[in-house]
């Protein structure tokens, strides 16, 4: 099990030229960070399985681990185990598994209902290959019944063999530290890395959460609806939140931050700088020595 602190990146595969650029000159503003590795999302139904595994390779390439998602909704057996062949060819260790989504239009389900399943696959497929990341969701799957049922659903992927989790986004850190202590009194004991959601836009930020079910507290919401369109505002306010629970949640011995950059760099290297991130995971590897 991991026991030093690992901050870490989001990004998703760009799909134009302009996009693939742009991610490049976000990537080498944030690499000077030594992020502990750069996960890179996996599109519903698999759709961005080539765009992963290049962006990957393009992170490696760079000095810097690359964690591929793989998700397993509408998909089928020998789909993902050509897949993890393929990872395997390239020398990656490191996946997020995740059930994921249907493509729009798309009503076939594949061979896998559950993550859970998908993990106890890629372990029967792969041994010990592969360190595998799961999704948790300290405010609970929208999908889900209630609460218990998530922590239940949770605990089946880290029996399946996975090694860590990383949350779903919240402004909320009590959330955070509930989910964390029901699932320790489970005997649920492996690393839960909260995932961090930096805001630049109360508009985007309204709708991905509306879509993921992740709250934004009535008071942050009604500050960030004060300032109407003035993105400095919205920017500096949203600096001071999360920079402020980001370290809130360190303190309280959080195992690492995973950002979720949305393929931009200002908001993220600013938090992480503030944080003193980078010192601190070079402080860790001395004394882990």
């Amino acid at each position: 099990m991991r026991t030093q602190p690992l901050y870490s990146l989001e990004f998703f595969p760009p799909k134009t030229l302009e996009g693939i650029q742009k991610l490049r000159a976000a990537r080498a503003e944030l690499r000077a960070l030594s992020p502990a590795f750069c996960s890179v999302t996996f599109g519903a139904g698999g759709s961005t399985r080539e765009g992963t595994l290049a962006t990957v390779i393009e992170i490696r390439s760079e000095g810097m681990e690359g964690a591929p998602h793989i998700s397993c909704i509408g998909s089928t057996r020998s789909g993902i185990r050509d897949v993890l062949a393929e990872y395997r060819r390239h020398g990656i260790r490191h996946l997020v598994a995740l059930r994921g989504d249907l493509p729009s239009g798309a009503v076939d389900t594949g061979e896998f209902r559950y993550a859970s399943e998908l993990v106890a696959f890629i372990r029967d497929e792969t041994g010990d290959w592969f360190h595998i990341d799961v999704a948790a969701y300290p405010e609970f799957h929208p999908q889900s019944r209630n609460p218990m049922d998530d922590v239940a659903s949770f605990a089946r992927k880290i029996d399946a063999g996975a090694n860590s989790a990383i949350t779903q986004y919240f402004f909320n850190a009590d959330a955070y530290w509930h989910f964390v202590d029901v699932c320790r009194s489970r005997g649920i004991d492996v690393p839960i890395v909260p995932g961090i959601m930096p805001i630049g836009s109360f508009t985007k930020l309204a709708r991905f959460s509306d879509a993921c079910g992740a709250e934004i507290p009535r008071w942050i919401r009604r500050r960030l609806e004060g300032f109407g369109d003035d993105v400095a505002s919205i920017r500096a306010f949203g600096l001071d939140v999360i920079t402020r629970m980001c370290a809130s949640l360190i303190e309280r011995g959080a195992p690492g931050l995973h950002f979720y950059t949305l393929n931009q760099a200002s908001l993220t290297s600013t938090i992480w700088r503030s944080l003193g991130l980078t010192e601190k995971a070079s402080e860790a590897a001395v004394q882990g020595k």
